[in-house]
């Protein structure tokens, strides 16, 4: 993407990132650790940090935005959690405060962006499942609002119908520890229930395994799990949780080389996250006799 522009220096020092969720699922969660530890790396050597804040609502967030803007306190922001009917990039742009846009978006991006595909990694990892023989798929998701959600909705729905296999479940949760038993548990109470689950992040996948061993329903040999993003929480579970693994980290740096490249107002390059890989851990089998007679 060509998006020369003059300098954006403010003197703050700063890349302003701004979270809106529950800060307690920050301290479970290690996605945004990684993910702010891979944009420090790559801002030390300009002798840069991240201005990290957590906000409970988009509307906060936006307001954080108006309030950084009039003091200048950052010179450039990264977005995150991009949304259906996004209005921060276009408050950013009234701002004049230069804006990174990270994940999926619609369309052609609103600002420089380092975007990801999440239809090709959940397309991968339902071809990991078809292999294995399963047939009934349940994905527990993250908020429907966020893009990175739909398009990996729409990807298993088309996925599942292109296959000639049952329409996925899908059930909405939010990445914690709470819904990941709630909604697991619910799937596995229908009849039939799925004979695997994907889930939108870690949290929710080691809470479904947890939730699964509570209802006598063993993994892998009734039903198998896939958590996206890995951690060390997938890898200490019991059994280990197979998962769609993303180098988190380096997803950090290449936000923080675009957003550098935006400050200093030179050509900013096209730039993608790191390809998800379908890791195979004990959590996932092929589809057997038990689950396939229920």
């Amino acid at each position: 993407m060509d998006d020369a522009t003059e300098p954006h220096r403010t003197g703050s020092e700063a890349i302003g990132l701004v979270l809106a969720r529950p800060p307690r699922l920050l301290g479970v969660e290690p996605f945004f650790m990684e993910f702010i530890g891979g944009i420090e790396e790559g801002l030390v050597e300009r002798g840069m940090s991240v201005l990290l804040h957590v906000v409970a609502t988009q509307e906060a967030e936006m307001a954080t935005y108006r309030r950084w803007a009039e003091r200048r306190l950052v010179d450039a922001v990264v977005v995150v959690n991009l949304t259906v009917g996004d209005r921060r990039p276009h408050l950013l742009r009234e701002l004049g405060l230069p804006a990174v846009l990270v994940g999926t978006w619609e369309e052609n991006p609103a600002a420089p962006a380092v975007r990801s595909d999440d239809a090709v990694a959940v397309r991968d990892a339902l071809a990991q499942l078809l292999h294995l023989g399963h047939r009934r798929i349940a994905r527990v998701s993250g908020p429907a609002a966020l893009l990175h959600t739909c398009a990996r909705t729409t990807a298993l729905v088309e996925g599942c119908r292109e296959a000639g296999v049952d329409e996925p479940v899908i059930v909405e949760g939010d990445y914690s520890h709470e819904a990941g038993v709630r909604l697991t548990t619910e799937l596995l109470r229908l009849s039939p229930r799925p004979t695997a689950i994907l889930y939108d992040n870690d949290v929710m996948a080691v809470a479904g395994l947890s939730a699964a061993r509570q209802l006598g329903v063993p993994v892998p040999e009734e039903v198998s799990l896939v958590a996206w993003d890995d951690s060390t929480l997938c890898r200490l579970a019991s059994p280990a949780l197979t998962t769609m693994s993303v180098d988190v980290h380096q997803y950090g740096l290449s936000v923080a080389e675009t957003a550098l490249e935006l400050i200093d107002g030179v050509e900013v390059t096209d730039r993608w996250s790191p390809t998800p890989r379908f890791v195979p851990r004990g959590s996932t089998a092929p589809c057997g006799v038990h689950t396939a007679a229920r």
